[in-house]
């Protein structure tokens, strides 16, 4: 059964080789995502988990949490960066990471986790709603940044 555990220094480079063998947005160019993957390592509020298999880096997802005025005091918790190796899809490392920040989030007194997919493989929103996820109790809205003027 796959184990997740929690990204560190040296992943870097397995997880950016995750993301080019994966059907998601470009990365961060290597100089700029070694900035980025330190400023994440730094930070208590977030926290990257990752799966392994045939020792390299399989699966993997970002958690994000955020203090609140409301609910009470407690947290907010946002799942983002949900990734899985084509060739690993279905074995349980998606779910292992996922659960993994569930777990860290309920850790952390966070009221709620949300997460959102552009995703529209039906595939996608089984395997959301098999890892505890509701879909249809908010409604999520995307700002884009503007277009700079020329």
């Amino acid at each position: 059964m796959p184990i997740a555990r929690l990204g560190q220094e040296s992943d870097l480079p397995a997880l950016l080789d995750l993301f080019r063998a994966s059907d998601v947005s470009a990365a961060a160019e290597p100089a700029r995502a070694a900035e980025i993957w330190a400023e994440i390592l730094a930070r208590d509020n977030l926290a990257v988990f990752v799966s392994e298999a045939e020792s390299r880096i399989v699966a993997t997802c970002m958690l994000i949490t955020a203090p609140n005025l409301l609910r009470g005091g407690r947290r907010h918790g946002f799942l983002e960066n949900v990734v899985t190796h084509p060739e690993y899809q279905g074995r349980g490392h998606g779910r292992v990471v996922v659960a993994a920040a569930l777990q860290e989030a309920w850790a952390k007194d966070c009221h709620h986790v949300l997460m959102q997919s552009g995703r529209k493989d039906p595939r996608v929103h089984r395997f959301y709603g098999a890892c505890g996820f509701v879909p249809g109790l908010r409604v999520g809205y995307v700002a884009h940044r503007p277009a700079r003027p020329a």
